[in-house]
């Protein structure tokens, strides 16, 4: 006892900060936490960009570096030799017709760069070489190497990216690796990131090259040479393939104007090194020009009038101040050692995440009071025990994302808050059980003890359920989904703790104090409190039933072809933006200046008293840079016809993410069906998972039809939607199953169909009270939660009366068919229960 009163007390010190205006808990004492839980872009505004490197430029790099540092090698030997990249491979042969391969291998073999294997790994070469038959030396660049060498960029590239995010003078920015080649940055208080994503997206490669003979516009150039386009559109330069500098001696660099002619300008200035190479540099190509570049542009092109030798100089060009400034910036981070490129953006205006805070806190505080009252309405005073029960679960959650580092997103309080509809579900177990139990005339702590012993097995069944769907979504579920899954996942642990561990302290007290003879748990409605099992013979609709769910279904799958889904940005690509007006906008003209864009299929739908406009562009060939441009000409395009429109929400999927997303959905539904038909036939048998696995399907055809009838955003919070429900669903058919199992010992001889309706019977108080949380828990957020949240809520609410229908009607009769024949197949048609599913 005291030691659950200590966790819940810390759990509520640690809690405290985020039920309380920022900066109040600094000032009450200060042993007391004073870190509220993190909350998400979508709550508190922000952008988040998602960038990716390009394994292939890391590639030709590396085969470029070994192309030169090879034919240096081969050059201090005195030995010629043509060396030619052909996809990840450097072919290799002497120049000289005839001469022997052998001369040139052991030079090769010498000059191949290599690589480590983690920090402490032995050297290894980075190429394999094979002698091919036409006489040359093929080497392939191997791919533990590249895989060395992408990790490595990503660490750099992670340490260049906080940088320049820093330059830009952003508070407490989110700076995270997602795999092998992704990195997300998240800036809270940001609302247009399209200068930032120009900074992150440079890699700001500034090199320093003497300039090569020009043959002339179409004339083949040498190996060692390369045309190079000017900055500003004036031309193009020949320069040495080979850069004499490179930008990694900068020590600083600034904006500043030109004295003589008031143009913006950029001052580098080098370390001691890099000091003494460039003056080195200007000193022999006195009177030459020499090109000045950066990510393959040349910005100037110079000519050296006298040595440099103090180590500084100066980049002018065709540069505005904003232009100086930024490239200042990204040559004080650092040039990334590989290109990132910006596959997904999303913006949230601080007044949406403002609005979703309150859609959020009312709608959880409407469904926590539907919950307390359904509670209250059912068992009276232990209603209100479990309320509290659930008012601490909800606590402790809090405290346990507080803990743990975990961002609250809006998905986040959305599983919050269906949580709460499912924690109930052990206090209802336990309740109706302690009532069977006073009804068989057992005493107060006899029924106490044998109601949460019996209980215990369904809870732990039922919620293990929940807990597979929960961690396939944050396994293969990204972002706000993943903030989902962990509210959700943490919400049923600790449910385990408040609802069955302090609820029974709560009744043991209770039992030491009073020492009442029985257990008598009143509901204040009176036709809510027999004390008899109600006799419904649900077999006898079982075809009713069954035929009912296949003609929805097959109506679902009808739909799915056509209308079919709406499917969200997150599948299809494109892009997603959200403007709010002061006044309601003359949309015509809206509509027209956005169409007149030519960029595809483009749809537009008001809200908010016309107030507020979403618009969906469709994926515009030419990759992830296609569609940042198309998001940014619908804003000009907007603001053009309405100068006070703000823009709350921009989301930017590229073709690859969308595509990666739609994979991890399937993925996900199928992988939690499996593992569903994995612990059921495990815990149960065969026939138990084979029933649940029909009626899962027959429910996710559903909902998949209620979202193509409803038109529906489907996208990654639909994804959410159905493996919850998926989790739910069998939740629900597990606590029947699990009365049929005990039944089954108990009735041994009782013919299969009476044990399923007696079973049916039995648990139907525990089905409707644990839907009806569910139900009025979701509700709320389904009326009142916004756009952001209804493709979630909405079908949840749909879904939990389906399940509840489902395990009465479609995986009863499903298990009596199966038993059925298992009977006809082994011991024939009259045998019982307990011969049909032996324990």
């Amino acid at each position: 006892m005291v030691a659950y009163m200590i966790v819940i007390l810390i759990g509520l010190a640690i809690a405290l900060p985020s039920f309380l205006p920022r900066g109040t808990a600094r000032t009450l004492s200060d042993w007391l936490p004073d870190r509220p839980v993190s909350l998400g872009l979508d709550l508190r505004g922000g952008a988040s960009l998602t960038l990716r490197a390009d394994e292939a430029a890391l590639a030709d790099e590396m085969l470029a570096d070994a192309r030169a540092e090879i034919g240096e090698a081969l050059e201090t030997d005195g030995l010629a030799a043509r060396l030619a990249i052909e996809g990840r491979e450097l072919v290799i042969g002497p120049r000289e017709e005839g001469r022997p391969l052998s001369a040139l291998s052991s030079t090769v073999e010498g000059a191949i760069p290599t690589f480590r294997h983690g920090t402490l790994g032995a050297s290894e070469p980075a190429f394999t070489i094979v002698e091919t038959e036409a006489g040359m030396l093929r080497l392939t660049l191997r791919d533990a190497a590249l895989e060395a060498a992408q990790a490595d960029a990503m660490a750099q590239s992670i340490e260049v990216v906080r940088k320049r995010v820093d330059e830009a003078g952003v508070a407490e920015p989110s700076i995270q690796r997602l795999g092998t080649d992704r990195i997300l940055v998240q800036m809270p208080g940001v609302s247009d990131p399209s200068a930032l994503r120009a900074l992150l997206g440079s890699t700001a490669q500034l090199t320093f090259h003497r300039l090569a003979p020009d043959p002339g516009d179409g004339a083949p150039l040498g190996a060692d040479a390369l045309r190079l386009s000017m900055a500003d559109g004036s031309g193009s330069v020949v320069v040495e393939a080979q850069p004499a500098l490179d930008g990694k001696r900068l020590a600083d660099a600034s904006a500043a104007f030109n004295p003589e002619t008031g143009a913006p300008v950029v001052h580098f200035r080098f370390d001691t090194q890099g000091a003494v190479v460039f003056g080195e540099l200007t000193q022999a190509l006195v009177g030459k020009p020499f090109a000045i570049v950066l990510d393959g542009e040349v910005l100037s092109a110079p000519v050296i009038r006298e040595p440099i030798l103090g180590g500084s100089g100066e980049i002018s060009g065709d540069f505005s101040v904003e232009e100086t400034t930024t490239l200042s910036a990204l040559l004080r981070a650092g040039a990334l050692p590989v290109p990132l490129e910006v596959i997904e953006e999303r913006t949230v205006g601080a007044d949406l995440g403002t609005d979703a805070i309150a859609d959020g806190l009312w709608t959880g505080l409407a469904g926590f009071g539907l919950v307390a009252t359904v509670l209250i309405l059912i068992y009276g005073g232990w209603g209100v025990v479990a309320t509290g029960a659930l008012l601490l679960n909800v606590v402790l959650t809090i405290a346990a994302l507080t803990v743990l580092g975990a961002t609250l997103t809006l998905p986040g309080i959305a599983g919050l808050i269906l949580g709460m509809g499912l924690a109930v579900d052990a206090n209802v177990l336990v309740n109706e059980r302690i009532r069977e139990e006073t009804a068989r005339g057992k005493r107060a702590a006899s029924a106490v003890q044998a109601g949460f012993d019996r209980a215990y097995r369904a809870i732990l069944d039922s919620n293990l359920t929940t807990l597979i769907a929960t961690a396939l979504l944050f396994w293969l579920g990204s972002g706000p989904v993943q903030g989902f899954a962990v509210t959700m996942g943490l919400g049923i642990l600790i449910s385990l703790f408040t609802a069955v561990t302090v609820v029974r302290s709560a009744m043991d007290i209770y039992l030491r104090i009073r020492k009442p003879k029985t257990f008598d748990i009143k509901a204040p409605l009176g036709f809510l409190r027999s004390k008899t099992t109600p006799a419904f013979r649900f077999m006898r609709l079982r075809f009713a039933g069954l035929g009912l769910s296949a003609l929805l279904s097959i109506a679902s799958l009808v739909l799915f072809v056509a209308p079919g889904l709406n499917y969200g940005v997150d599948f299809r690509g494109g892009t997603l933006v959200e403007a709010h007006f002061s006044t309601a906008p003359d949309m015509a003209s809206i509509r027209t200046s956005v169409e007149a864009l030519d960029l595809g299929d483009v749809s537009l739908q008001q809200s908010d008293g016309d107030r507020s406009l979403l618009i969906r562009v469709e994926e515009q060939p030419g990759g992830e840079a296609a569609q940042t441009r198309a998001a940014d000409m619908v804003r000009a395009a907007v603001t053009a016809e309405a100068p006070d429109a703000s823009f709350e929400r921009v989301e930017i999927v590229g073709p690859r993410v969308s595509a990666e997303l739609a994979v991890a959905g399937i993925l996900a539904v199928g992988a939690a069906s499996v593992a569903m038909l994995i612990y059921i036939w495990a815990r149960f048998d065969w026939p138990f998972a084979v029933g649940a696995i029909a009626t899962l399907v027959l429910d996710i055809t559903k909902t998949v039809g209620f979202f193509a009838l409803t038109g529906l955003d489907f996208g990654l919070t639909a994804i959410a939607a159905l493996l919850t429900l998926i989790g739910y669903s069998v939740n629900d058919k597990v606590v029947v199953y699990d009365r049929m199992r005990e039944n089954i010992d108990l009735y041994p001889t009782m013919p299969l169909r009476e044990l399923i309706d007696l079973s049916i019977n039995q648990t139907l108080a525990r089905s409707l009270y644990t839907s009806v949380t569910a139900l009025v828990a979701m509700l709320p957020m389904a009326i009142w939660g916004g756009t952001a949240v209804q493709s979630f809520a909405i079908p949840m609410v749909f879904g939990i009366v389906i399940a509840a229908g489902s395990s009465v009607f479609i995986a009863a009769p499903i298990l009596l068919f199966l038993g059925d024949w298992r009977s006809r197949k082994s011991t024939g048609a009259t045998a019982s229960a307990a011969e049909r599913f032996p324990t």
